[in-house]
């Protein structure tokens, strides 16, 4: 689908590239070789094209993802902005027709300034945004909360997506920034690697330095199973996915596969509980909440760590469970404002959400799904302090 919706978007933008030739770039210079110059890029994009699909740039896993990515971004900042251009000027036909003698149109000028905001956005989202790490300090509020436990300190992680992060001081940058938040714990909710657990050879050590008195707790995203490979043979997918368990305990890592833990302090109780990827299809699904929750049922607070925000609406409110954390949909990897397409896929999508005195917080994670890009929806370190109310 996706090749498909790249030829079609191609031809666009050649019908665009004549269009705006035509209207303004014959007009502006007669010498051939600036005429020339005007569909470069576009001769360009297709001879990438061409090299991705026929020349095998896309048969290795992270390597060939990674090319797509980058040949995703460089597309979009090619084509769009000019086809953000050419549709606008098209409003300007009328005044073209009945004002012959104008030298500038309106629409002309408002689509030079749309299309350089939107330069800007895919520049900054592809250069600066997928890596501009941002804490965001919040609180939960429970009149369920043990005493003993108000002000414990929670960093949330999510989406690390680890094989696409080839910078390894970008990593410690983000261990050192979690540590300098002084966590009591600190819980990943998912989507450790990309597509399959040797993306984490290298960043071991890295990632064992979170400093958190409590522990480091984790649950498997739909990424974390290795699903998106094509192995020869299941054992061989069953292996890479014990391999990443492995790996997390090497790291100093509590995996939380349908378990929970109970915290004890001052003759009073909570418990962590975490469940693997519990999904709406086709994303993989093995959580079992009923069995990560027995044992539980006496504890005054509980806390869920899930993979996908979906499971909130789902199961999790039919339960007592106070404070669920998420991740999953990177906030769409681009917003404006309260604004993403993802909202219409999650009404769960960022944030905190609330039902009665059941909480949701949506990390929109720290790395990005194949395009290395984010807008609006910077990599997130979340620090949520829990505090104890009255009634």
């Amino acid at each position: 689908m996706f090749v498909t919706i790249l030829i079609y978007t191609f031809f666009l933008l050649i019908a665009v590239d004549i269009y705006i030739f035509f209207l303004f770039i014959y007009r502006l210079t007669k010498n051939i070789l600036l005429r020339t110059v005007w569909f470069l890029p576009s001769f360009f994009l297709l001879g990438t094209m061409l090299l991705f699909f026929f020349g095998g740039s896309g048969s290795g896993a992270s390597s060939g993802i990674s090319f797509y990515g980058t040949f995703t971004i460089l597309f979009i900042a090619l084509s769009f902005p000019k086809i953000v251009f050419a549709l606008l000027t098209l409003l300007d036909i009328p005044f073209r027709f009945f004002f012959k003698k104008w030298k500038i149109y309106p629409f002309t000028i408002i689509a030079s300034t749309t299309s350089l905001l939107v330069l800007y956005i895919i520049l900054y989202g592809s250069l600066i945004g997928w890596k501009k790490f941002t804490v965001k300090e919040t609180t939960f509020y429970s009149s369920d909360l043990p005493a003993s436990f108000d002000g414990l300190r929670i960093v949330h992680l999510s989406d690390l997506h680890i094989g696409f992060w080839k910078d390894t001081s970008k990593i410690v940058q983000m261990v050192d920034i979690v540590n300098s938040q002084k966590p009591d714990l600190v819980a990943i909710t998912g989507d450790l690697v990309h597509f399959r657990a040797s993306e984490l050879d290298g960043f071991e050590d890295i990632l064992s330095r979170f400093d958190a008195p409590y522990g480091v707790y984790s649950v498997l995203g739909n990424h974390d199973y290795g699903n998106y490979v094509r192995w020869k043979s299941i054992m061989e997918q069953a292996e890479d996915f014990l391999y990443l368990l492995q790996k997390k305990a090497d790291m100093g890592w509590i995996s939380l596969n349908n378990d929970h833990v109970i915290f004890a302090k001052e003759d009073a109780q909570i418990a962590l509980i975490g469940v693997e990827n519990d999904g709406e299809p086709p994303f993989h699904g093995d959580g079992d909440l009923t069995k990560a929750m027995r044992g539980t049922e006496n504890v005054p607070f509980k806390i869920l760590l899930t993979h996908n925000p979906t499971h909130w609406r789902r199961e999790v409110l039919d339960t007592d469970i106070n404070l669920t954390l998420a991740g999953h949909t990177h906030g769409g990897q681009f917003a404006i404002g309260n604004l993403s397409y993802f909202s219409s896929r999650y009404p769960e999508w960022r944030g905190w959400y609330m039902e009665n005195n059941q909480g949701l917080y949506v990390n929109t994670g720290l790395g990005y799904a194949v395009v290395p890009f984010r807008f609006g929806v910077l990599p997130e370190i979340t620090v949520i302090t829990l505090k104890r109310t009255d009634g």
